[in-house]
């Protein structure tokens, strides 16, 4: 009887796992959530196996089994949340806490350190704690408190929509949380462990939001997608502004007839007359830059799911230049850009993904002198000894030492009053790393803004693939 409950929570849990991959397709933070679930599915099932067994002999090979994969949860609990949060940065502390629930689970099942013996309860024998049980009560604590601090983080960064999805993933994992009450059994409290129950709320509440909530949602490709919708109304736009260019120029020259000839009060002022004139132009403008912040949306939306079968050998001066070219640069901030050192190389990767990082680096290197109220940016790429380098400086505003080691961490902005989603250096980032290269940051505050990029030395061999336009291939 005691061991129905654990039995059906365990199926419970594998079928939380598979509903996700099911509905929400294979990824990263998918397959950790499908791991989490899996691990902690070993954990009710071997207690539901460990209850009906009366030999104590048995019964300690049976706990030490299954105490083996609860060693691994705090971690695989912590790796879905570093996943959830995207920090790339944590992955090395998660392959560590792996290897520390190695150690002990080898500690575990070659000594009696860690589990030492069992307690006869009245629902069944239960795994006794060892002298050496409180290290793995320490890393559970330090994992699991590390990985709600990631999720305040993220939460505190979040857009709004984002900031109650993540609300409601920080409460699931709190309940799951409480089902460490059960620990209180390894040191000789009796009661019947009700830590399932929490664990199957916790793991239930987040399949759903996961599935039907969109709690994992990348707001990338969500933001892509509205993007492309926002096309249609821009054409529609586009095309009646062309129209009103037409007619605009014989209506305020009739305008300025009938005020000459007295035939109105002259009602607009000069200056109202010569924005009128001019209202096309600055409507094309603002569609041509709606247009252009599409276009990069939608190429980060494609840095996602980069194929390296679409890489080629490309010239990088035909991507500088490009991308000095098609940027839309206001009033004379063009004149700011200067490259003051042209060395042309190839790197093997996409043209079209190359020109969007140098679209990123430059919105980034005018917003620094826009802040400074001075400064220029300066262009170089060149081959010096064995490696080619991009490199993109502005000598403008700079960048705090606090906030220098996070500048590449996704949905990471400091434009808290609007301007910056925080994914721009991020996308360079993924995108850099795909064609097996390093880009790097340095800056001083009040100063400079420089940053490096290192292509392979390596050439790869690659047919030779026709240039498009990059703004038309995005827009069609």
């Amino acid at each position: 009887m005691h061991s129905l409950l654990p039995a059906v929570v365990s199926v419970l849990l594998l079928c939380y796992g598979a509903y996700v991959l099911h509905w929400r397709g294979v990824s990263r933070v998918n397959l950790t959530f499908f791991l989490l679930c899996a691990t902690t599915f070993c954990w009710p099932f071997a207690w539901a196996v460990l209850f009906q067994i009366r030999d104590p002999h048995k019964a300690l090979v049976l706990a030490k089994l299954g105490y083996l994969l609860i060693l691994f949860l705090p971690t695989t609990l912590y790796h879905f949340i570093a996943e959830l949060t995207a920090r790339r940065s944590e992955r090395r502390w998660v392959e560590l806490s792996y290897a520390i629930a190695a150690v002990l689970g080898v500690i575990m099942l070659s000594t009696d350190w860690l589990i030492a013996g069992l307690y006869p309860y009245f629902f069944g024998f239960y795994p006794k704690a060892g002298p050496l049980h409180g290290l793995h009560l320490a890393q559970t604590g330090l994992v699991v408190g590390r990985g709600l601090w990631l999720l305040y983080r993220r939460q505190q960064l979040a857009v709004s929509t984002a900031k109650s999805r993540l609300r409601y993933c920080v409460v699931s994992l709190l309940i799951y949380f409480l089902a460490s009450v059960d620990y209180l059994c390894n040191y000789g409290v009796q009661f019947y462990p009700p830590g399932v129950l929490f664990v199957a709320a916790s793991l239930g509440m987040i399949a759903q939001a996961m599935v039907r909530h969109n709690l994992l949602a990348d707001p990338i490709v969500v933001a892509a997608t509205v993007a492309h919708e926002i096309r249609t109304p821009l054409a529609t736009i586009r095309n009646q502004s062309r129209v009103l260019a037409k007619c605009l120029p014989e209506l305020l020259a009739g305008y300025q007839y009938a005020v000459e000839h007295q035939h109105i009060k002259p009602l607009l002022q000069p200056a109202q007359l010569n924005y009128l004139s001019k209202l096309t132009e600055h409507i094309e403008a603002e569609i041509s830059r709606s247009n252009f912040i599409i276009d990069m949306m939608l190429a980060s939306a494609r840095a996602g799911n980069l194929s390296r079968s679409d890489f080629a050998n490309h010239s990088i001066k035909q991507c500088v230049d490009e991308a000095l070219a098609c940027y839309p640069f206001e009033n004379s901030m063009r004149d700011k850009v200067v490259v003051k050192a042209a060395e042309d190389f190839t790197f093997f990767g996409s043209d079209t993904l190359l020109v969007y990082v140098l679209y990123n680096l430059f919105k980034n290197a005018i917003h620094a002198i826009k802040l400074a109220g001075r400064g220029e940016v300066e262009i170089a790429f060149f081959t010096k000894g064995d490696s080619k380098q991009l490199l993109v400086t502005d000598t403008g505003a700079g960048i705090p030492d606090d906030v220098l080691p996070h500048v590449f961490e996704p949905f990471y902005s400091t434009r808290h009053n609007g301007g910056g989603t925080g994914m721009g250096l991020a996308f360079c980032e993924r995108v850099i790393t795909a064609f097996d290269g390093k880009i790097y940051c340095e800056s001083q505050a009040g100063k400079y803004t420089r940053f490096s990029v290192l292509f392979p030395q390596y050439q790869a061999e690659a047919p030779k693939k026709y240039r498009i336009n990059l703004p038309r291939l995005l827009r069609h």
